[in-house]
């Protein structure tokens, strides 16, 4: 698993916490944050320390539909504890009483159970492996890109930029692939919507987002100014702008 940038390490307090209750959560989720701390998955989840009070206010919206198939009560809602979310708004929640995990979809009117097959070892690796379980059940398909984590630094910069259109100008994906020529990634991803060049020196990477055909952004460390500006400056003779 390729790591962004330098993990912001929990507190003895928080690994304390973490420690009290950890017969409650899935395989390899505490080993994960102690050793990475916060942050998001692959693009996807973010892996979140506990939190018990988020999702109270949900015990009374009436968002989901519950009958005697449901894995818990509308009134159980409050009792969940709530260890991540997706980008989309979607909550992966624990109950004290419940054996499998809780997905709590934002789109969808029903609350859904997430089993996981016990696992032999209790690590970080593991948690990975539920992660990319939990992908697999709720949309019905594999992430087939490169594994990586963005760890939440409370120190991280960025910079956006615009590729404006012009009939002999280049494509955002011409230039990604002549900004991989000049700087070869220590990690890229390429999808049809994006591509993403990760740089150990940034801290981070830069995006091309192909989606909206003319979005450059730059993600960094703040310690990395000296690679920031760089990339920045070769970004801008390519013929991007500053917003």
């Amino acid at each position: 698993m390729y790591i962004v940038s330098e993990p912001k390490l929990l507190s003895d307090g928080q690994n304390h916490e973490l420690a009290e209750n950890n017969a409650v959560y899935p395989p390899g989720y505490v080993r994960f944050l102690q050793r990475f701390g916060e942050g998001t998955y692959r693009g996807w989840m973010n892996v979140q320390l506990p939190d018990m009070e988020v999702l109270h206010p949900f015990a009374e919206y009436g968002l989901w539909e519950h009958d005697e198939d449901s894995p818990i009560t509308e009134q159980q809602i409050a009792e969940c504890i709530a260890i991540g979310t997706t980008v989309d708004g979607d909550f992966l929640a624990v109950h004290p009483q419940a054996g499998d995990l809780l997905w709590l979809p934002r789109h969808e009117e029903r609350i859904k159970t997430i089993s996981l097959q016990a696992g032999e070892k209790d690590d970080e690796g593991l948690y990975a492996e539920v992660l990319d379980e939990i992908y697999r059940q709720v949309y019905g398909c594999s992430q087939e890109e490169a594994v990586y984590y963005e760890t939440w630094t409370g120190t991280r910069s960025h910079l956006f930029l615009r590729l404006p259109p012009g009939q002999d100008g280049l494509s955002l994906p011409e230039l990604a692939g002549m900004c991989e020529a000049a700087f070869p990634s220590d990690l890229s991803i390429e999808t049809p919507y994006v591509c993403y060049l990760f740089y150990r020196e940034l801290g981070g990477y830069v995006r091309f987002n192909y989606a909206y055909q003319q979005e450059v952004a730059i993600f960094y460390e703040q310690d990395a100014q000296e690679a920031y500006a760089v990339m920045e400056e070769w970004l801008l003779s390519n013929g991007c702008e500053r917003f």
